[in-house]
């Protein structure tokens, strides 16, 4: 229990010089001890998924994750405008403390260059969140780790390739590229596996909601018995035999 304590103890004053590392770089009036992640996730605009995670002094702190289903029309295939609306999803909440609000952070990483900085500076800059720093992480042109580019405030910053604040920042957008990359994968299964209930000949909007509330998903529904799925109301047994043999034959 002791070790344990001791390297509790390390790795949170380690965060914190690369905190300092990352303030002393930039030139940041506040200090930063809580970082907020962005990335996106999608494949020619299909599932498209935005995602937050965040680090604090003691690590990566998984309750403040979050995901974003990209609900504004047209924008699955625009970067900037899936980052807008994450951006104003994420910090109206916290404006008008709604359920479940998140605390600010007090530095901003996003996953991008100039383009999706200036997007982000202008959405929080809208919202009057003026105070709030962000810092972009670009890949060089053959997208090789160790060149990448930052932007802030209307500069660029590059860093020697063994910098520890440099390895940090790669880091936290690789967990945040990582969390992207799962939230899009299980947003593309579920469709991929409704779009089979969909290929049931008989199967309504109505039986195939019935199904999915009973279940749960419809991945349950093709592991469920015969019997499981004539249970369900509003499936007959003719029904249920047409679905159960679309998933065995």
């Amino acid at each position: 229990a002791k070790e344990s304590l001791n390297r509790k103890l390390y790795e949170t004053n380690n965060n914190k010089n690369l905190f300092e590392g990352i303030s002393k770089k930039f030139n940041l009036k506040n200090n930063v001890s809580l970082v907020e992640v962005y990335d996106n996730s999608h494949i020619q605009g299909t599932s498209s998924v935005g995602a937050m995670v965040t680090f604090g002094d003691e690590g990566f702190i998984k309750k403040r994750y979050r995901k974003f289903d990209i609900k504004t029309k047209n924008s699955e295939q625009d970067d900037y405008a899936m980052l807008r609306e994450v951006l104003n999803r994420r910090f109206k909440r916290a404006i008008l403390k709604k359920e479940n609000y998140l605390t600010f952070p007090d530095l901003l990483l996003i996953d991008g260059g100039k383009g999706q900085y200036s997007t982000a500076r202008e959405v929080l800059n809208e919202l009057g969140l003026y105070d709030i720093p962000i810092i972009a992480i670009a890949k060089g042109k053959l997208r090789n780790s160790g060149n990448e580019t930052f932007f802030y405030n209307g500069k660029i910053f590059k860093f020697e390739k063994n910098d520890p604040t440099l390895f940090f920042l790669q880091r936290l957008r690789d967990e945040a590229h990582r969390f992207a990359i799962n939230a899009h994968r299980t947003k593309r299964q579920k469709g991929i596996r409704r779009s089979l209930l969909d290929q049931i000949n008989g199967i309504g909007s109505i039986r195939k909601r019935a199904l999915l509330n009973h279940f749960g998903s419809a991945k349950a529904v093709e592991s469920a018995s015969f019997d499981e799925i004539k249970s369900v109301e509003g499936v007959e047994e003719k029904v249920a035999k047409k679905i159960y043999n679309f998933f065995h034959e």
